[in-house]
């Protein structure tokens, strides 16, 4: 018996105002609606329960913003993606938009797998002075110990190699507003926790997700999808950007001794 042809897309989305609150697994389920209004030849799994083949990225915790969502969809045939993401956007609720789509090549690594890196926006509530400090001591710190409880255990993770980059981008009303890079894969951060290393006394308030990057072997990096106005290739590389005053990183892999 012949396996059904499958023509893998990656989507670019956003996800922003109310429908922040929407949890990730109901944001699936949401798309999955939209495509079966859209009657899209989307292919399905075989069994008693079919679903459609749909592969979502890293999730999005509940309350943030994202510019950068992803996932891929297997269709059974090709399909024009001139018009793909305007359709699905009809199709969606506010507050979610697809902006972009391109063809995948069959066995490409899954944006789970491959996602290393995300950029992200996160205002710090807390005085700005003690917000700046904290940065500088945290970016100096040649270890920064975290302790995570996961299922009743207690564990404690060196997560300094996860901070691969802060930069200070201005006061809020509240706070301070940083654009930090950082890691998803082993030992990785999330916005919350890098806010609790910064300092207990901190607390979160908007987080917006920026780009997710995938890092190849040379170190060069790139997003799954383009922002749409970028520039036709996106190579950013992790050692090229110059520190500045307001802008400092240090390698992941390095140890700031």
């Amino acid at each position: 018996m012949n396996a059904t042809p499958r023509f893998t897309v990656r989507l670019r989305f956003t996800k922003s105002g109310k429908v922040r609150f929407v949890s990730h697994r109901d944001v699936a389920r949401i798309i999955e609606r939209s495509i079966k209004k859209l009657r899209l030849p989307v292919s399905y799994s075989e069994g008693f329960s079919p679903r459609p083949r749909i592969s979502f990225g890293l999730a999005l915790t509940v309350a943030y913003e994202s510019e950068a969502e992803f996932l891929d969809i297997d269709f059974v045939t090709p399909i024009d993606l001139e018009d793909l993401p305007a359709r699905l956007t009809a199709a969606l609720p506010d507050g979610l938009a697809v902006s972009a789509a391109k063809h995948i090549e069959p066995g490409t690594a899954s944006l789970q797998e491959s996602i290393s890196c995300c950029r992200w926006i996160i205002e710090v509530l807390g005085d700005p002075t003690d917000v700046t400090a904290a940065v500088s001591t945290t970016l100096d710190a040649p270890e920064l110990m975290l302790e995570r409880v996961r299922k009743g255990k207690t564990t404690t993770v060196d997560v300094r190699p996860a901070i691969v980059k802060i930069d200070i981008s201005g006061p809020t009303d509240s706070g301070v507003r940083l654009v930090t890079e950082l890691a998803t894969l082993a030992p990785s951060i999330r916005p919350a926790e890098f806010v609790r290393v910064l300092s207990p006394d901190f607390a979160e308030g908007k987080v917006c997700r920026t780009h997710q990057f995938i890092q190849q072997a040379n170190g060069d990096r790139f997003e799954p999808i383009e922002a749409p106005g970028s520039p036709a290739a996106l190579q950013m590389s992790a050692t090229s950007a110059t520190p500045t005053s307001a802008v400092r990183e240090l390698s992941p892999a390095r140890s700031a001794s």
